[in-house]
């Protein structure tokens, strides 16, 4: 199904965005409801579900927190994130330098947490049961660990040299957090440890020379900007502005020196980008410009560019229940791709349905097939 993903021309999504779309997130309960977060702090939720069940619809916004709600964001939404175990809540950060937990209810926030630079990436760990942990990534080098249930932001991660454009944790350990920096590099941290920083993934996996020019241990020759588990949190998938995607062994922390070609890569700020999930083998569906570039993770094979939007595709997301793709653009657009209609396999085709002409007419079966007819 994922190979056949195709631009649904019966499926629109309510168009709300008056500016670019940042950040898209489904929420995992059902797979039924999406929040978008645009540059104008505008924030959506949509209803992908097909309710007038004709094969043509349009997914209803159901409500927004638009420009002249009272707590919309001042400037852009870089990240939304639902609340990993219910619909209740969901995230919002932005270049305000806010994070917002809101009440999805009430649309009203239940917390807000301050920061003292732009906030570039926020996530909550999709398998968490003893921790409340949002981890944050700011202008600030150190990586901010927000407690949900103390309200508070005391934890601190501290070892990068540079902003930090992406983080995530992974979906197998609750106390794993990988992080992607300004500086090149890749941080994994053990929140439970004071030291904090188990490893920092080296592209070269320690053998380049210590006296070479090169910054040791950087899992980039440029900034990190993206960063995605494969869901079964066994490896780590990596961007950076070198134009280079990388796959690591989450465990070992090894480069698994699988070779995508060149990414093209020149966001600014953090790159959201996506792998399938629930099928063999995983996919990474990676914004490229104004396409989306289809990789097999781990053969490293361009598959196909999802070609459909104006302008540059900013964000995409994965709905597994149905094998979907969901991507935001600056065009203010968010497109579905669909898996095409499978034609029928060859055995399935009857030979009524093949074409008439080939047969000698001679040859032809002049009997009729009905049982009921002696």
């Amino acid at each position: 199904r994922v190979l056949s993903l195709e631009l649904n021309k019966d499926r629109d999504v309510e168009r709300i965005h008056g500016s670019g779309i940042n950040t898209l997130d489904i929420e995992p309960v059902e797979g039924r409801y999406m929040l978008s977060g645009g540059s104008d702090g505008v924030i959506v939720l949509y209803d992908l579900e097909n309710l007038s069940r004709k094969p043509s619809y349009t997914c209803k916004a159901l409500f927004t927190v638009g420009r002249s709600h009272p707590d919309v964001h001042k400037f852009s939404v870089e990240t939304v994130q639902w609340y990993p175990h219910d619909t209740g809540m969901f995230t919002s950060s932005s270049f305000d330098k806010t994070l917002k937990i809101w009440d999805t209810n009430t649309l009203q926030p239940a917390d807000i947490f301050h920061f003292e630079g732009t906030v570039y990436s926020h996530h909550m760990s999709p398998v968490a049961t003893k921790h409340c942990l949002i981890a944050v990534g700011t202008k600030s080098p150190k990586v901010q660990l927000c407690d949900l249930k103390s309200g508070s932001s005391s934890h601190i991660l501290q070892g990068h040299r540079q902003e930090v454009l992406a983080v995530s944790w992974s979906p197998r350990h609750e106390y794993i957090l990988a992080t992607g920096s300004a500086d090149g590099k890749v941080k994994l941290w053990d929140v439970r440890r004071a030291s904090g920083c188990l490893s920092t993934l080296d592209q070269h996996n320690g053998e380049k020379s210590k006296a070479s020019s090169e910054a040791a241990n950087t899992a980039h020759n440029g900034r990190v900007n993206g960063l995605c588990y494969t869901n079964d949190g066994l490896h780590l998938l990596t961007i950076g502005t070198d134009d280079r995607m990388r796959l690591w062994n989450s465990s070992t922390g090894e480069n698994t020196l699988v070779n995508y070609g060149k990414v093209c890569n020149e966001s600014r700020k953090g790159l959201k980008f996506a792998i399938s999930c629930g099928c063999n083998p995983e996919f990474a569906f990676v914004p490229y410009g104004s396409t989306i570039a289809v990789y097999t993770v781990f053969t490293g094979e361009l598959i196909t560019m999802l070609r459909g939007h104006y302008s540059t595709v900013n964000c995409c997301v994965f709905q597994p229940h149905f094998q979907e793709l969901y991507s935001g653009s600056k065009d203010c657009n968010i497109l579905a791709w669909i898996p095409a209609p499978r034609e029928p396999a060859p055995d399935d085709i009857s030979e009524k349905s093949l074409p008439q002409q080939h047969l000698n007419p001679a040859y032809e079966d002049a009997w009729s097939s009905s049982d009921d007819e002696g």
